[in-house]
């Protein structure tokens, strides 16, 4: 026979399921009709009595039905005993999306879309942190006689090209020469590293390439050093004005608070791990103007590497199972495809 614990949550399961649904208070008749819960109406109006009493629910006006609170979605979040799996469909339209991807940018562009088309909130997809990525190759293109281009490309699929003026001629070997210098010196090094290391190849440099390779480190130094204006993707965001209801007096704020990149990276940073959901719920959110809202967030990346964090932004009602599975599997497959640059 089921406890009166296990029972009471059968009830609030169904609680938050008709009301991600429709968005209606939700009363003892209605979960009666709709759930097989094999216990009468009278047991569950207790069941919900007791749920109301201990903050699960809560009754937002006069009338007979309930609506969870912050404290009942946590409760059912942390009751899920596994994500529910995607379907076959869903896994196969994500592949396709992201395969096509061209480059890094694209494949972020790409998984912030699928993200809010999948969960129908808005999404949020770091830049893998640049003091985690290491130099792969820097390849030196000789543009004109006196010019050149440099193109650093990293582990995560990064690629950042700059021109550099050397102010006088250069010969075919020297460019060769340099090419090989950087990639000695800098190729496998995390980026934080090979900054420092750069600043001092000039004065290695053999006297015939020390005036190129002097305006090559200043140039690249500015590829190696981190660029907070790129290091987010949003997508979605009028998702949440399909939900108005949802954010009552306080659609603004959180509109406003989604612009503010630093607001944002402190959603994704509780995202730690690759493989582990996070889920926020209401007042659990540190900034003030996101406490209507629950982020659900994960970290990315390849090879045992965390590269950064991505998630959704969304109200608290949601689909917590579905949002969970989306944001698992979108993550898990920008990882591949990034192990895979």
């Amino acid at each position: 026979m089921v406890n009166a614990d296990e029972r009471r949550f059968e009830v609030l399961r169904a609680i938050v399921a008709d009301y991600v649904s429709n968005h209606e208070p939700v009363g003892s008749k209605a979960l009666v009709e709709r759930h097989n819960l094999g216990v009468s109406s009278a047991t569950v109006r207790n069941d919900m009595a007791a749920l109301e009493e201990d903050g699960y629910i809560t009754q937002p006006h006069t009338s007979a039905g309930r609506v969870p609170t912050d404290k009942g979605y946590r409760l059912f979040v942390d009751r899920l005993s596994e994500i529910k799996p995607l379907s076959a469909a869903e896994r196969r339209a994500i592949t396709s999306f992201l395969d096509g991807a061209l480059d890094l940018d694209d494949v972020l562009r790409r998984s912030v879309r699928l993200l809010a088309q999948l969960t129908r909130q808005v999404a949020v997809v770091q830049y893998p942190t640049l003091t985690r990525s290491t130099v792969r190759h820097i390849e030196v293109v000789q543009i004109t006689p006196a010019r050149l281009m440099l193109v650093l490309i990293t582990d995560t699929g990064r690629v950042d090209q700059r021109m550099v003026d050397l102010g006088d001629v250069i010969t075919e070997d020297a460019v060769a020469r340099l090419r090989t210098v950087l990639n000695s010196a800098l190729s496998g090094q995390r980026l934080n590293q090979a900054s420092a290391t750069v600043a001092e190849l000039p004065e290695d440099a053999p006297p015939d390439l020390r005036d190129s390779m002097t305006r090559v480190a200043t140039t690249l130094i500015e590829s190696l050093v981190e660029h907070p204006e790129e290091r987010l993707v949003l997508g979605g965001t009028a998702n949440l004005t399909r939900n108005v209801a949802d954010f009552p007096g306080s659609l603004r704020q959180i509109l406003e608070a989604l612009e503010e990149q630093v607001v944002v990276l402190k959603l994704l940073a509780t995202a730690r791990d690759q493989g582990t959901v996070t889920v926020r719920i209401g007042e659990e959110n540190e900034a003030e103007e996101m406490r209507s809202t629950s982020v659900v967030s994960i970290g990315y990346g390849s090879r045992g590497t965390m590269l950064g964090g991505m998630g959704v932004v969304g109200p608290t009602r949601m689909d917590y199972p579905g949002t969970m599975a989306a944001v698992r599997a979108v993550a898990t497959y920008v990882g591949d495809i990034l192990a895979g640059h």
